[in-house]
């Protein structure tokens, strides 16, 4: 059984063009496997690495603040601070 705590998520918009969520994890904090069913871009609000559990292994995404990075539709993954302080972005997520 995971014993990883779940990240923040916080929804900020959510209307007919975009959904805008804040995500906090705090050291260890996972979102849990997903899906993305839209494209989406991620502004980091801090440094850091997350680890990224994906069908074909973990990987590491490294998190600069204020640089922006876009995925398209279809990212399946578990995403983990695998770090000692709380890391944080906002996703943007494209509707339509």
């Amino acid at each position: 059984m995971d014993q990883r705590p779940a990240a923040v998520a916080t929804v900020q918009i959510d209307n007919e063009s975009v959904r805008v969520t804040e995500w906090r994890f705090a050291p260890g904090a996972q979102t849990g496997w997903h899906r993305h069913e839209m494209q989406y871009v991620v502004v980091p609000v801090t440094n850091g690495v997350l680890h990224l559990e994906t069908p074909s292994g973990t990987l590491e995404a490294v998190l600069t603040l204020g640089v922006a990075y876009a995925r398209p539709v279809g990212v399946e993954h578990n995403v983990i601070n695998g770090g000692a302080e709380e890391l944080a972005f906002i996703e943007v997520e494209l509707k339509g």
